[in-house]
């Protein structure tokens, strides 16, 4: 009988489809070390959510990200934190707030900004949210030396929803790409990855989408902070929160503008993970609501 049982499963895998199969993973992330308490100066407990790093003007690493006391109040987050170090593991100080929210300009909180530098300008992308939950504000600010920060005097990039947000901004080829959390429609379906293209970081294209989740819903869902890296000819998609608060599915395609949610390479214990590549040394962060702080982890890939 136990052998007819082996028989049968090893029928049953010899049948499978490559995506049903087992795989072992791409890429994973080692120990996670808190880098940087929010909390440091306060009279109360903070956290830090969503965020980005930038190495500026004399090797100096500056990180921004959502911050407020706790507990989780995300409506009600209005400032970006900012913080500096010598390197990326510390020791980290404190900054005074890098932008503080405009109703003016539309904006009802501040959500996930994301820094890149073009030309000795550097772009902080965000958003800006919107009572209209369906019409959410992407926006951008600049600055020249990541301490000083002015908004687009023309406006919101463009809007989206449902609470489109959490842009991430890469070069690829000979365009900017800006990938991003929204739905299938404005108004809600699948949760999605979009993307819009740009040759000047002020206009961008229409959306189009890049991953869809089967998941069907409004505002949250598993495709938030989505962040996108090439390593060793392949694409790597980071998104969650995906089996948990605290978790970060990857996933893997040869196309950056198309990515399969059955391709499935990798689960890290990450929340809003960001991913840097440190000289050829490779992190991720980790950090959320009631975390206690800003992490890092070395992130290892099966094919170096």
């Amino acid at each position: 009988m136990k052998r007819l049982v082996l028989l049968v499963v090893l029928a049953l895998v010899a049948l499978a489809s490559p995506a049903d199969a087992v795989k072992a993973d791409d890429v994973w992330a080692g120990e996670f070390v808190r880098i940087y308490d929010p909390s440091v100066g306060e009279a109360e407990a903070w956290y830090l959510n969503d965020h980005t790093f930038v190495q500026g003007p004399h090797g100096t690493w500056h990180m921004f990200g959502i911050t407020h006391a706790e507990p989780a109040d995300p409506v009600n987050e209005v400032v970006f934190a900012h913080a500096t170090a010598p390197s990326l593991h510390g020791p980290w100080t404190k900054q005074p707030f890098a932008l503080t929210v405009d109703p003016a300009y539309g904006e009802t909180h501040l959500w996930a900004p994301h820094v890149v530098e073009q030309d000795g300008v550097y772009y902080m992308f965000y958003c800006g949210g919107a009572l209209d939950l369906t019409q959410y504000e992407i926006n951008v600010a600049t600055s020249t030396d990541l301490f000083h920060w002015t908004r687009s005097p023309h406006g919101p990039l463009f809007r989206d929803g449902y609470e489109a947000r959490d842009p991430y901004v890469t070069r690829i080829d000979d365009q900017w790409v800006m990938y991003y959390t929204a739905t299938s429609t404005p108004a809600g379906g699948n949760h999605t990855i979009m993307y819009r293209t740009s040759q000047d970081l002020l206009h961008w294209s229409e959306r189009r989408t890049v991953f869809t989740d089967p998941e069907v819903g409004t505002g949250g869902g598993g495709t938030e902070s989505p962040f996108v890296v090439r390593h060793n000819g392949f694409w790597y998609l980071f998104t969650g929160p995906r089996g948990g608060y605290v978790g970060t599915d990857v996933f893997r395609s040869d196309n950056p503008y198309n990515f399969d949610n059955k391709v499935l390479v990798g689960h890290i214990a990450s929340h809003a993970a960001e991913v840097i590549d440190d000289g050829g040394e490779w992190w991720v962060s980790h950090a959320g609501w009631g975390q206690g702080g800003l992490y890092l982890a070395p992130l290892t890939w099966a094919n170096p």
